[in-house]
């Protein structure tokens, strides 16, 4: 089979042009948010982070401080081992191809998937979890940095120039680890956006476009961030 025999119409490409702008250009723009300031989860969290981070120097036991890295890396432990379970569920399906087509072609709004086009899809999934995987394993050793930054804070006293150098150095790099997180489990609500593409192009867009929604929301809008803000 070449490139040629695959059943994609001019409708398919239009939602693959919506789904890789829509995924890149929403986590450009969150992104750009938060480092302009404007209220939202990404940017709210930054500054909870650097007063944890003046706690921890004042704290002489740290062990709040290895507990929360501690939840925090399980996380990314946890998403990373789904990923794993979720790639060999998808290199199963390649090798049951012609029997899911069959089962899919028998539902409703379902256009008809040839065998390259099928696979194609698949491996585009495992292109999305692949990339989730490696995000969540780098936030996993990134919340491992912290831990080690944890252990080298400065005493109590030396000079308030040196605690905030401290405080900067420690909340950005938890801050990174946080945002590779998030890059992470921003690919699992796109990849899940994938899911009707199987069925119909349409539904595809429309998947996309509603997940750049609730990621909107959630980001900028929710009871969540209203809560941490304190507004009402």
């Amino acid at each position: 089979m070449t490139i040629t025999n695959l059943s994609f119409t001019a409708i398919d490409y239009l939602a693959l042009v919506v789904f890789y702008f829509g995924w890149l250009g929403y986590a450009k723009f969150a992104r750009r948010a938060a480092n302009q300031g404007i209220p939202s989860l990404m940017s709210v969290m930054v500054q909870y982070r650097e007063d944890w981070w003046r706690g921890t120097i004042r704290r002489d036991l740290k062990i709040v401080d290895t507990n929360i890295i501690l939840t925090l890396s399980n996380g990314a432990t946890f998403f990373a081992s789904t990923t794993i379970l979720i790639l060999g569920a998808l290199l199963a399906l390649l090798g049951a191809t012609d029997r899911a087509i069959d089962i899919l072609a028998d539902l409703p709004f379902a256009v008809k998937n040839d065998t390259l086009s099928w696979d194609c899809k698949i491996v585009l999934l495992l292109a999305i979890f692949i990339y989730a995987f490696f995000k969540f394993t780098w936030s996993l050793r990134q919340h491992f940095f912290c831990s080690t930054m944890v252990g080298a804070a400065p005493d109590t006293d030396i000079d308030e120039d040196a605690h905030e150098e401290f405080v900067q150095r420690g909340s950005r790099m938890a801050t990174t680890a946080s945002n590779t997180f998030n890059d992470g489990l921003r690919a699992y609500y796109f990849g899940l956006s994938v899911l009707p593409w199987f069925l119909n192009p349409w539904l595809f867009i429309l998947a996309t476009v509603t997940v750049i929604g609730i990621l909107y929301h959630r980001e900028f809008k929710s009871d969540a961030l209203k809560a941490m803000t304190g507004e009402n």
